[in-house]
C-alpha cells in the first residue's frame, strides 16, 4: 500500500468513527430526553416481555396484554405472527400509551420463516459460511416482511452430549466452527445496518454453557471449570459479541452454582466488561421465576438478583414488573440500575428505527411478495442438499437410477409436518412436500415408486405421542404385524428399498432428551424383516442429533443422514438420492458406538495412559467397546473420491508475531463432480496446561470436477495457536506444534513446526 492510500484508508476509518460517534450522540440525546419524561413504572414496563398470539413455545400465555400495553407496562412481545396482528398491538402502544413508545416484536425464527432451512445442526454439516449467512439473510427478509424485527437466534451452545435434544438447534461440538457459524448467522440477520427494514436484531443464546447438562437432561445442572469455559465453550458466545449481536439470552442452567440469569460474573464481568458487549440481555422463558426452584429466594429476591447481575428484560415471568418497585423502596436495587436496563432496551428500538417509524416492519405489500418465494425455496433446496452426510455406501448403491420399481417405506416417508424439523414455528407445513410426493415427481415416467408405511415410530404409543407434538402426529392404528408384512410384500416386488426412518421432528429439540439413541424398536424390526428380502436397502436417517447406529452399519449397505432439511427437504433428498447433486456434508458432532461413550468428542485432552485402539489393561479404555467413535468429527463420504498431496509448510518455524502457510493439493479422483471440506487441525505439543490432542483451526470447502485439482493454502497465525491459561489470559506459548490436514479429524497428515 502506498503512503497516499494508507492516509486515505485512515481518513475513511476516521470518518466512520466520527459518523458513529455522531449517531451515538444523537441516540443518547433522544433517549435522555425520552427517559426524563418516563415514570418509574414506565421504565420498569420496558423491561417486561410477555408472550401472546397464536404461537406459544412455553407453558403459559400472559393475560391482559392489551391493558398493560396501554399502561406502558410492556416493552415487547414475541411469537405473534402476521402483519395485521402485530400492527394492531403496535398501534395500541403508539396511540394509547402515555408516551407512545413502540414495542419490539420477536420470534423464534431459528432456521427460516415460512421458507424453512435445515435445522441448525444440519446447517453446520455444510461447513459453508456463505450458505449459512444466506439462510439467515432470507429468514430476516421473510420475518421482517411479516412484522418481526428480533429473532431468538443464533443458538451457539457447544454440545458434546447427544442425549440432549437441543443439539438439533446448535452447530455441534467444535468451538472454532461454532464461532464461524455464529458470525455468519449474525451477519445474515443484522446486515450492515439494523435500520434497514429487511434486517432484524439477533439474539445469541443460551448464555452460557446450556449444551453441557448433566445426564443430557434439558434444563439440568452444568458444572465446569473456568478454563474449560473459556477454551472450549465460550468462543462462539464471544464471537457473537465481536460480530455486534444486538442481544443475548440467558440460559436456564447454573454456572458456579448460580443460575445464569442471576450470575453477575457471567453477564457483567465477562459479557460486558471483558468482551465489550453493549446490547441488552433478555432471559429465556420464565427464567427469573425458575430461580426460585434453584433455591435462590422468592420472586422479589430473584428478580433483584437478575437485574443486579445484568439482566435487562424479563421474558414472561413478570418478576421485574411485579417486584422492582418494592425492591427499590427497600434498597435492594437502585434507580441507576433500572435506568441502565431501560436505556438498553430503548437503544435497541432506536437502532431498529422504531422511533422513526413504528410501522416500518408492517408493510402488507412486502408480506405478500417476499415470503416463501420461488427464489427463497430454490436456495433452501440447494442448501439442504449440502447438509446430508453419506455415512456408508457399499457397492455404490447410491445414487439410484431412475428405473424399475422403488419401494419407499418407513414412518417418515409420507409425512408433511415432520419435514421442516423442530423449532419451525412459522412454518406453513401444508405447502410442503412429503418424501413420497417428491420421489414420485423425481421419477415420473421413468420409475415406479411404491409406498408402504411399514411401522409406526415405535411400539409405545405414549412415547410416540410425546415425540410428535405440535401437529406432527402420524400414528397408524393398524396392527404392527399387518403393517410390517405389507411393507415386506411390497419390497419383494421392487428392485431397491428406500427406508425413511429415525426420529420424528419433535423427538429432538427442547425438552426432548433421550437416554437411548439407537433406532426405535418398531423401525428396527421392520429393517430386519426388509433385510431378509435380500434387496439393497438405502436408509435415510432422520435425526436432530448424533445417534447410535451400530446395527445399521453392520447390516445395511447404504446410510444417508438427512437430519431435517426444512420446507424443501423432500425434493432436496431426491436431488441427492438420484445423483443430481453429490452429498458433501461432514459431521460436526462425533457419532458414538453406544451411549456409554458419551461424552465423546475429537478435541479431548490426553490422559497419562493414552487411549489404545483395543483393550489393554491399566490404560484408559472400556472392556466392551473401543474408545474410538463409530464415525469421527468431520467425516462424510461423497459419490466421488478425493486424494490429498503431502502437506507443504512455508517453513519449519515462526515467531510469536509471524505466520506460516500450510498447503495441500486436493484432487477429485472419481467420476463425478463433488465438494470436499478440507480441514486444518493444530496440536500444541507442550503447554503450561494440558492441551487437546487436536483442534480445528481452519477449513475450506472446495468444488472439483472429475480429475480437477486445487491447492488449498491455510495461514497459521498466532491467534490460531493461542489459548487461555490458568490466569485466563489469552496467550501464545512458544514451543513445538503439529499441523494436521485431512478430510476428517481421524484421517489426517501431520507435520511439526516450532514457535520461537
Amino acid at each position: 500500500m502506498t503512503f497516499k492510500r494508507f492516509i486515505s484508508a485512515l481518513l475513511v476509518v476516521a470518518c466512520g468513527l466520527v459518523a458513529s460517534a455522531s449517531n451515538d450522540a444523537k441516540m443518547d440525546k433522544f433517549i435522555d430526553n425520552l427517559m426524563s419524561k418516563m415514570t418509574l413504572q414506565e421504565k420498569i414496563g420496558q423491561l417486561n416481555l410477555p408472550v401472546t398470539g397464536d404461537i406459544v413455545t412455553g407453558t403459559s400465555v400472559s393475560g391482559d396484554v392489551v391493558g398493560r400495553i396501554e399502561k406502558g407496562q410492556v416493552g415487547g412481545l414475541f411469537n405473534l405472527k402476521g402483519v395485521s396482528n402485530i400492527r394492531a398491538l403496535q398501534e395500541i402502544a403508539v396511540k394509547r400509551s402515555r408516551l407512545g413508545i413502540p414495542l419490539i416484536f420477536g420470534m423464534d425464527v431459528i432456521h427460516g420463516y415460512e421458507t424453512v432451512f435445515p435445522i441448525p445442526f444440519a446447517l453446520s454439516m455444510t461447513w459453508d459460511m456463505e450458505a449459512i449467512r444466506n439462510s439467515a439473510r432470507i429468514a430476516a427478509v421473510e420475518a421482517t416482511a411479516d412484522g418481526i424485527c428480533w429473532t431468538f437466534s443464533p443458538m451457539v451452545d457447544i454440545c458434546r452430549e447427544p442425549r440432549w435434544g437441543r443439539m438439533s438447534e446448535g452447530s455441534g461440538e467444535d468451538p472454532y466452527l461454532g464461532s464461524e457459524i455464529c458470525r455468519a448467522m449474525i451477519e445474515g440477520y443484522q446486515g450492515k445496518n439494523l435500520a434497514d427494514p429487511t434486517t432484524m436484531m439477533s439474539c445469541v443464546k443460551h448464555f452460557a454453557l446450556y449444551g453441557a447438562p448433566e445426564a443430557g437432561r434439558d434444563y439440568n445442572t452444568v458444572d465446569m471449570s473456568h478454563l474449560r469455559m473459556f477454551n472450549e465453550y465460550f468462543p462462539p458466545y464471544k464471537a457473537g459479541a465481536d460480530a455486534g449481536a444486538g442481544s443475548y439470552m440467558t440460559s436456564f442452567n447454573t454456572i458456579d452454582y448460580i443460575p445464569a440469569t442471576g450470575n453477575r460474573w457471567l453477564l457483567t464481568e465477562v459479557l460486558r466488561d471483558k468482551w465489550g458487549f453493549d446490547g441488552f440481555v433478555v432471559t429465556d422463558y420464565t427464567a427469573i421465576s425458575e430461580m426460585i426452584n434453584h433455591g435462590m429466594g422468592d420472586l422479589q429476591t430473584v428478580s433483584a438478583l437478575a437485574l443486579n447481575a445484568g439482566t435487562d428484560m424479563d421474558m414472561v415471568a413478570e418478576g421485574f414488573l411485579g417486584t422492582l418497585e418494592q425492591s427499590l423502596s427497600e434498597g435492594k436495587v437502585t434507580v441507576a440500575t433500572i435506568d441502565q436496563a431501560c436505556r438498553r432496551i430503548l437503544e435497541a428500538k432506536y437502532k431498529l428505527g422504531l422511533f422513526d417509524d413504528p410501522y416500518r416492519y408492517l408493510d402488507t405489500k412486502r408480506a405478500k411478495k417476499e415470503i416463501y418465494t420461488d427464489a427463497h425455496r430454490a436456495e433452501a433446496r440447494r442448501i439442504a442438499t449440502e447438509t446430508f452426510v453419506l455415512l456408508k455406501n457399499d457397492n455404490n448403491v447410491l445414487p439410484l437410477k431412475r428405473e424399475g420399481k422403488i419401494a419407499l417405506v418407513g414412518p417418515l416417508a409420507n409425512t408433511r409436518a415432520n419435514m421442516p424439523g423442530t423449532w419451525s414455528v412459522a412454518a406453513a407445513s401444508d405447502r410442503y412436500s412429503t418424501l413420497l410426493e417428491a420421489m414420485q415427481r423425481a421419477t415420473a415416467g421413468k420409475a415406479e415408486v411404491m409406498y408402504a408405511k411399514g411401522c409406526n415410530v415405535c411400539y409405545d404409543e405414549e412415547l410416540e405421542k410425546n415425540a410428535t407434538m405440535f401437529g406432527r402426529e402420524m400414528r397408524d392404528p393398524r396392527d404392527a404385524t399387518v403393517m410390517r408384512d405389507e411393507a415386506v410384500r411390497l419390497a419383494q416386488q421392487c428392485d431397491v428399498i428406500v427406508a425413511a426412518m429415525g426420529e420424528p421432528s419433535e423427538m429432538s429439540g427442547e425438552s426432548s432428551s433421550r437416554s437411548q439413541l439407537t433406532i426405535l424398536d418398531a423401525q428396527k424390526d421392520l429393517l430386519e424383516a426388509l433385510k431378509k428380502t435380500g434387496k439393497p436397502i438405502v436408509l435415510l436417517n432422520f435425526s436432530g442429533r448424533a445417534t447410535v447406529m451400530n446395527w445399521e452399519v453392520e447390516n445395511l449397505s447404504t446410510i444417508l443422514n438427512v437430519w431435517f432439511g426444512g420446507s424443501e427437504a423432500a425434493d432436496a433428498i431426491c436431488d441427492v438420492v438420484f445423483g443430481d447433486v453429490a452429498p458433501s456434508g461432514k459431521l460436526t458432532a462425533t457419532m458414538p458406538r453406544n451411549e456409554g461413550q458419551i461424552p465423546l468428542y475429537y478435541n479431548h485432552l490426553n490422559t497419562g495412559r493414552p487411549n489404545p485402539k483395543w483393550f489393554t489393561k491399566f490404560t484408559t479404555n472400556y472392556l466392551d467397546v473401543p474408545n474410538d467413535p463409530l464415525f469421527p468429527f468431520g467425516y462424510g463420504l461423497s459419490y466421488t473420491t478425493f486424494s490429498y498431496s503431502p502437506i507443504t509448510l512455508s517453513g519449519n518455524s515462526m515467531t510469536s508475531y509471524g505466520s506460516l502457510t500450510a498447503s495441500v493439493t486436493v484432487t477429485n479422483t472419481g467420476n463425478c463432480a463433488g465438494a470436499e471440506v478440507v480441514q486444518l487441525y493444530i496440536r500444541d505439543m507442550v503447554g503450561s496446561i494440558a492441551r487437546p490432542v487436536q483442534e480445528l483451526k481452519d477449513f475450506a470447502r472446495i468444488n472439483l470436477q472429475p480429475g480437477e485439482s486445487q491447492t488449498v493454502t491455510f495461514n497459521i497465525t498466532p491467534d490460531k495457536l493461542k489459548f487461555y491459561n490458568t490466569q485466563l489470559d489469552f496467550v501464545l506459548e512458544p514451543g513445538d506444534f503439529e499441523v494436521m490436514i485431512g478430510g476428517d479429524s481421524q484421517h489426517v497428515q501431520r507435520l511439526p513446526f516450532t514457535v520461537k
